[in-house]
């Protein structure tokens, strides 16, 4: 309770100290995606479908007399079901450039993911529910609600250098039968350098998260490391990314929350030529999963080759062909996972 009174009191005591302004400064960005997709799982039927997704967000901001900036945003997102999106943090900008979050702020080793380019479109292939390979290279990196992370200004302790550290804590709600993050930390950075007519850029982090659950907790864990490269000369961008630690997934059945232990790499280039920007990015998760307390002894398994080209038919408007493979094996077995889905749509941003 002392550290969440903490927190709230820091927020009050940061946002009481300005005026009551009438109205801040609001900005508008979305994007409106319509294609068709087929899909060619290694078993069951082909099948093609629309895939029509659009996003609409609000970013709001207004700067104090101090010099301190206050911002948040939401989105709004629409994929056959209106999701708003809510875990946005209040995100208060110094004057030195530092910066602090405040709630839902996320975790520092995830913001310092570096990008890797990867195939445009929204073709994919499902597989397995319970295949728990990882695909994202922060997939170790959890948080709650209740947290913040800082931000380091532009060129911390070194030219091209950023850093930031993040802590959250649990509600102290009452444990149950499903695991949940209690609590959390993490730390990142990203450096940027130049290397004759390259940008490099090099980034990760470190988190570790604690889970509540009723239930035993031997070998139940969250965090990691992920680490990652990307290289930007004139119109070609190569990146390389990789990630491992262990995470878990919830489970409504008592005894049966899953303990995950795993790893992922990510590589991909990408090249504009005029109009046309050509894309191939692939993937590579594995991991063992079990119930909490037990070793895990399960392979899956799942490897992601995509490739797409995109045409920028007018400003704001692209026409986007997609395709992409998938290998996968859940509990060590490949004959009911993995397949192959092209896409071709357009998108239209604002």
């Amino acid at each position: 309770m002392k550290k969440e009174l903490l927190m709230a009191s820091a927020l009050v005591t940061t946002l009481g100290a300005t005026s009551v302004a009438q109205a801040v400064t609001a900005t508008m960005a979305g994007s409106m995606k319509v294609g068709a997709e087929w899909e060619s799982p290694d078993s069951g039927t082909d099948t093609n479908n629309v895939k029509d997704q659009s996003n609409f967000n609000i970013s709001l901001s207004e700067t104090t007399d101090g010099g301190t900036t206050i911002s948040t945003s939401f989105e709004i997102v629409d994929e056959g079901t209106v999701d708003a999106d809510d875990d946005n943090a209040i995100k208060l900008t110094f004057t030195d450039g530092s910066a602090l979050e405040i709630l839902n702020a996320g975790n520092a080793a995830g913001t310092h993911v570096v990008a890797v380019p990867g195939a445009g479109g929204e073709q994919g292939i499902t597989g397995a529910s319970t295949n728990n390979a990882p695909g994202d290279v922060d997939f170790a990196a959890g948080s709650t609600a209740l947290g913040v992370e800082w931000h380091s200004a532009a060129d911390f302790l070194a030219d091209g250098l950023k850093m930031s550290a993040s802590f959250s804590t649990d509600s102290g709600a009452a444990k149950t039968a499903v695991a949940r993050t209690e609590n959390s930390w993490g730390v990142g950075a990203t450096y940027v350098t130049t290397a004759g007519d390259s940008t490099i850029t090099l980034g990760g982090g470190v988190a570790n998260a604690e889970i509540a659950n009723i239930n035993t907790q031997a070998d139940a864990d969250k965090g990691g490391f992920n680490v990652g490269i990307s290289a930007v000369t004139g119109d070609l961008t190569i990146g390389v990314g990789y990630g491992d630690g262990d995470t878990f997934v919830s489970s409504t059945v008592a005894g049966t929350n899953k303990q995950v232990d795993g790893s992922v790499l990510k590589a991909g280039v990408k090249y504009v030529t005029g109009d046309v920007t050509l894309a191939l990015g692939v993937t590579s998760g594995e991991a063992k999963d079990g119930n909490f307390g037990d070793a895990g002894t399960s392979d899956d398994s799942k490897d992601t080759t995509g490739a797409s080209v995109t045409y920028a038919v007018a400003s704001g408007v692209s026409a986007v062909l997609g395709y992409t493979t998938v290998d996968a094996a859940n509990d060590g077995s490949s004959t009911t996972n993995g397949g192959s889905a092209w896409y071709v749509g357009a998108t239209m941003s604002f």
